[in-house]
């Protein structure tokens, strides 16, 4: 089993013989000296061949080997600068695969020109250091909105990910058959952390969502991972503060902790985060001021990602949209009380043209106002809707709940250009699973 990485090399002082397996990913030959790059899932060092120091045969292996072959090296590690004196090379498997550009060249990964190949050998792709930064980033941000969730007393709680009730409508549903029943792949795992907010009174979920929309926004993907919380006793306000405060902790713990990732990948982090408490603007005059720049549109219908970047026009920052109509939602949210067109839901929109982060809302306690809903989305007699029925005939209370789709959070964090980018293999409409 491998023990040491070239990150150990890298920070200490030692020096001697060391046993090193990588990759190699670069070379240059001068003279009778071959400069090799190894590489491993820590970072790179230079090992030199001298001819004279290593047999004729093992130096023209060196020499002709084919780049991101995987290799072994035996031989000193000197400091100043921090290299290997190599006495032993061995190919481990040759690289026969050829990609150009290579994996682990120095390229453009967001170049529009290698879209389909980098889609067509994510499985590859994966050992460039830019896209292992993205996802190394990825998995320390996971890290950090547990952390957030834990230490405010949350309950992490898994929710299945087959559903016999879809949130939106089965058209942008995923159905497969399971044992003769229909069922869906879940779009959301809300219905589940309803029923669990009743028991642990703030939970959350980090886990995958699955939707068949026929958008190809830079913000879609049909498989994607979301972060979903419910509160038990608590309204809008609530919510939309509590958000603002993960995303603010999210932002500053990112600064601390990923310096050495955004290096890598050459950006800097997104702080916007921190200029929190966020500007707002009503559904209804957002319509309006839509209206007065010739936009199509009217109360009642969904705002376009077009549409939320000429409303970011009014913004230096993230900024919310407050009380979604009703028609625009799903059955689950609260009816306003003040204006029954709407809901007590409200989205955040990003800034730097990311368009919607995430969305907050109250979601229904009484069995009314869910009946209600229900008839108005053509539910009302649907038996998949029973348990969420019975999850509000059992002593139900007022909650709130949020959800982010965390490829969105990682792209907009990090200045990328789509959310494909954000995930390991990217799932998007019109291209077939693959790999």
């Amino acid at each position: 089993m491998k023990t040491i990485y070239i990150s150990d090399l890298l920070s200490s002082n030692q020096t001697g013989n060391v046993i090193l397996s990588g990759w190699l990913s670069n070379r240059r030959h001068v003279g009778k000296i071959v400069f090799l790059d190894i590489s491993d899932s820590t970072g790179t060092i230079q090992a030199t061949l001298e001819k004279g120091n290593v047999s004729g045969k093992m130096f023209s292996i060196a020499l002709h080997t084919s780049l991101e072959s995987s290799v072994e090296v035996k031989g000193k590690l000197n400091s100043s600068p921090s290299e290997i004196t190599v006495s032993n090379f061995i190919v481990i498997s040759e690289d026969t695969l050829n990609l150009s550009p290579r994996p682990r060249s120095n390229f453009d990964i967001f170049d529009p020109s290698l879209t389909k190949q980098m889609l067509d050998y994510r499985h590859i792709y994966l050992r460039n250091p830019k896209i292992m930064a993205i996802l190394r980033f990825r998995g320390e941000l996971m890290q950090i909105i547990r952390e957030w969730f834990f230490q405010n007393r949350f309950v992490e709680f898994d929710a299945p990910i087959l559903t016999p009730a879809p949130l939106y409508d089965n058209r942008t549903a995923m159905s497969i058959d399971v044992h003769d029943q229909s069922v869906y792949l879940t779009q959301c795992a809300g219905f589940y952390l309803e029923a669990a907010v009743h028991a642990f009174e703030r939970v959350f979920n980090l886990g995958p969502s699955f939707r068949g929309e026929e958008s190809r926004s830079k913000r879609h993907l049909i498989e994607y991972w979301h972060v979903k919380a419910e509160i038990a006793f608590g309204n809008r306000e609530d919510i939309i503060l509590l958000v603002e405060d993960i995303i603010g902790h999210i932002t500053r713990e990112c600064q601390v902790r990923c310096k050495d990732l955004l290096k890598i990948l050459g950006s800097e982090l997104c702080v916007d985060g921190l200029e929190s408490p966020f500007s707002r603007i009503t559904y209804e005059d957002a319509i309006k001021h839509l209206q007065s720049k010739s936009y199509d549109t009217h109360f009642g219908k969904s705002i376009s990602t077009a549409e939320e970047e000429e409303l970011s026009k009014l913004y230096d920052n993230a900024f919310w949209i407050i009380g979604i109509p009703r028609s625009v939602e799903p059955f689950p949210y609260v009816i306003d009380e003040s204006d029954t067109r709407i809901t007590m839901v409200a989205d955040l929109i990003a800034s730097n043209g990311c368009g919607e982060l995430l969305g907050v809302a109250e979601k229904i306690h009484t069995s009314s106002m869910l009946n209600e809903r229900l008839e108005e989305k053509g539910k009302l007699n649907d038996p998949r809707y029973q348990f969420v029925k019975e999850v509000h005939a059992a002593g139900c209370v007022p909650h709130i709940a949020f959800g982010m789709g965390l490829e969105r959070l990682i792209r907009w964090l990090l200045n990328l250009p789509h959310v494909r980018d954000a995930i390991p293999f990217p799932r998007v409409i019109r291209r077939n699973i693959a790999p």
